[in-house]
């Protein structure tokens, strides 16, 4: 069922010309009125990429590498990252840092399971990408995504907080451009609960047939990046030690 808007000084048909809503969008900003145009997608979509809450769940040393990411030094939560949840069913993502091996893969499956949609899975470090330097052990498994739908790969033996960061960013990257309405929200048949995969995952494959979506692979951090976490974290350590000197 169509919604049509009901505007005393605005016909519906106006609605759907872009020329007329830019027109009385400037007409307003003439008046002095701050007007974002925009659709209710981008909308729902900004606020969830900028408040993207991680299970705590760390099995191996990676795990101190996304610790230091929450420290006053890189401090994620200038992205929105800094809420961790002990419960999955208050988080929107697991980033699985460090080793899984087939004792502990039926509880990342459970985790990922007991998730609400919309949700990802962030791979950090070789031993969740490939198994690492036990992929050629009998107890450990060969990658997660034999497991779970990865929708990251931030390689490295440990990758160092700056990947990690720029590899959270390329989720967010991720998350603005998908459909919400409709899409990530959908309601899961039974039958496309035994596929495993995420809501955004069986859209995909419905629009383009039996295709796997891509995952992101973190190849290269931008040495602008670097050089930018850097200057803010000696800009963090510098007023930390004014704060301490006043004290």
């Amino acid at each position: 069922m169509e919604m049509k808007p009901k505007i005393k000084s605005i016909p519906y048909e106006e609605w759907k010309d872009n020329a007329s809503l830019e027109q009385i969008v400037e007409e307003l900003h003439e008046g002095g009125v701050n007007v974002v145009t925009g659709s209710l997608d981008k909308l729902i979509n900004w606020g969830r990429s900028n408040s993207l809450w991680s299970l705590t769940f760390a099995t191996s040393c990676c795990g101190i590498e996304f610790m230091a990411c929450g420290c006053s030094r890189y401090d994620f939560a200038r992205f929105g990252f800094e809420v961790t949840r002990n419960s999955p069913r208050q988080a929107d993502l697991i980033m699985c840092a460090g080793t899984i091996t087939h004792k502990m893969a039926p509880a990342l499956k459970r985790l990922y399971d007991e998730m609400a949609e919309p949700k990802y899975v962030v791979a950090v470090g070789g031993c969740a990408i490939s198994g690492g330097p036990f992929k050629s052990s009998y107890h450990v498994v060969k990658g997660i995504e034999e497991i779970v739908p990865v929708d990251v790969f931030i390689p490295g033996c440990p990758p160092r907080p700056e990947a990690i960061m720029y590899g959270m960013m390329q989720l967010q990257r991720k998350v603005k451009i998908e459909k919400f309405l409709g899409g990530a929200n959908h309601k899961q048949t039974p039958e496309e609960r035994e596929l495993g995969v995420s809501n955004e995952e069986l859209t995909f494959r419905q629009k383009h047939g039996d295709h796997r979506r891509e995952p992101i692979v973190v190849t290269d951090v931008p040495q602008e990046f670097i050089e930018e976490m850097k200057a803010n974290s000696q800009e963090t350590v510098a007023q930390d030690a004014r704060k301490e000197a006043a004290v």
